[in-house]
């Protein structure tokens, strides 16, 4: 039985990948800071909820004490909480909503990893997924064919570069745990309100590093087409 976590779990992508990983025969733990939210979500899902908001150092320990508890292991984490933040214009951005966006989308992961890393320690086969997107690759921004080159919102680009190198960071430092950042490309949700895609399109990425096992790649950043640049 693998047993994943999801944070951010109740609607969108995290919704999605949840329902596809039980699919698939995970036991899936929807982590929302919403409780009545993550309760119906994971209902309807036929997964487990942890009430858990990722900006909070006390909610984050309480979760990982939870689950503890009550598995003794995770076996796969999907960073997937994230927000939008302040789409204004470059001089009208402040320290405060920089703040807020980070507070989130980066010291939301290194809050919930450090809580959890335990449990993944006790995993045979762990595995870390952050969602991150194209338009925090330096590659994809100042690519002048592509969408991302588009887009100026300096506290969310900036929030997900910084979760690419996070990814790389823990995976150079935790070697056991397969660690891997996704990009789930322009996918209408509640959170960007545009895109193309699918959700299920949206979660290929999510998916397919969530299953890779002990001997898949870590380090990398990809979309559900293959490799994304840095």
């Amino acid at each position: 039985m693998t047993l994943t976590l999801i944070t951010g779990g109740n609607k969108g992508l995290g919704f999605e990948a949840a329902r596809r990983l039980i699919e698939l025969g995970h036991t899936v733990y929807i982590g929302a800071r919403d409780a009545e939210r993550g309760l119906k979500a994971a209902e309807e899902l036929g997964a487990r909820f942890v009430l858990l908001d990722v900006t909070d150092t006390n909610s984050v320990h309480a979760a990982a004490t939870e689950i503890m508890q009550k598995e003794g292991r995770i076996d796969v984490l999907i960073n997937n909480a994230g927000i939008t933040g302040a789409f204004k214009k470059p001089e009208d951005i402040t320290v405060d909503d920089i703040r807020q966006t980070y507070e989130t989308n980066v010291f939301g992961i290194v809050r919930v990893t450090h809580a959890f890393l335990p449990l993944l320690h006790m995993s045979e086969s762990p595995v870390i997924v952050n969602v991150s997107s194209g338009l925090g690759s330096f590659g994809m921004v100042t690519n002048p064919d592509t969408l991302e080159s588009k887009v100026n919102a300096l506290s969310y680009t900036s929030s997900k570069s910084a979760v690419t190198m996070l990814t790389v960071q823990y995976a150079t430092g935790l070697p056991s745990i397969r660690i891997n950042a996704v990009d789930p490309g322009p996918t209408k949700t509640d959170l960007s309100g545009h895109g193309h895609q699918t959700v299920q399109e949206g979660t290929d990425a999510i998916v397919r590093m969530a299953t890779i096992g002990k001997d898949g790649p870590t380090g990398t950043f990809t979309d559900r087409n293959g490799v994304v640049p840095w």
